[in-house]
């Protein structure tokens, strides 16, 4: 009876184990394609405020009335976060796996921040690149008036 109970206990607590391990790689996995999915949309963020500064900085070169932005900074500013990007991008694929699942949440965390700091500026350059549109029609409209 002692070894039926012992036997039992050993039973329950090798389950238990496997539960929490299965558990714990579920985990993992999702915290893995959360990261990939937000390196994604992070990347698709930094190339669409590319896209924009340069249909921007396209549309200044053709008015000289209109002060000159610093095209280079902006370029500049725009690689860099895709630098870092692609940094965070070999540390998933090169140090993910050992990583623990504290180092998981902070990278996922550190991305989702870079995104909310680059919203408000993407509705920036947004909102710019439309009243750039509006200025350069008014401009082309007052030019064939005269």
């Amino acid at each position: 009876m002692l070894g039926f109970a012992v036997l039992l206990l050993l039973l329950v607590a090798g389950v238990g184990w496997t539960l929490f391990m299965r558990r714990r790689q579920a985990q993992r996995s999702h915290s893995l394609r959360n990261l990939l999915d937000l390196a994604d949309r992070l990347e698709t963020d930094l190339k669409t405020c590319r896209s924009g500064l340069q249909q921007a900085h396209a549309v200044m070169s053709l008015n000289p009335d209109l002060p000159a932005a610093s095209e280079q900074d902006a370029r500049h500013a725009i690689d860099g976060g895709l630098r870092a990007l692609l940094q965070q991008r070999l540390w998933i694929r090169d140090r993910s796996a050992q990583a623990s699942q504290h180092e998981l949440d902070e990278a996922a965390a550190s991305m989702r921040g870079t995104r909310d700091r680059l919203q408000p500026l993407l509705q920036a350059l947004t909102q710019a690149q439309s009243d750039l549109n509006s200025a350069m029609r008014e401009h082309i409209r007052r030019e064939s008036d005269t």
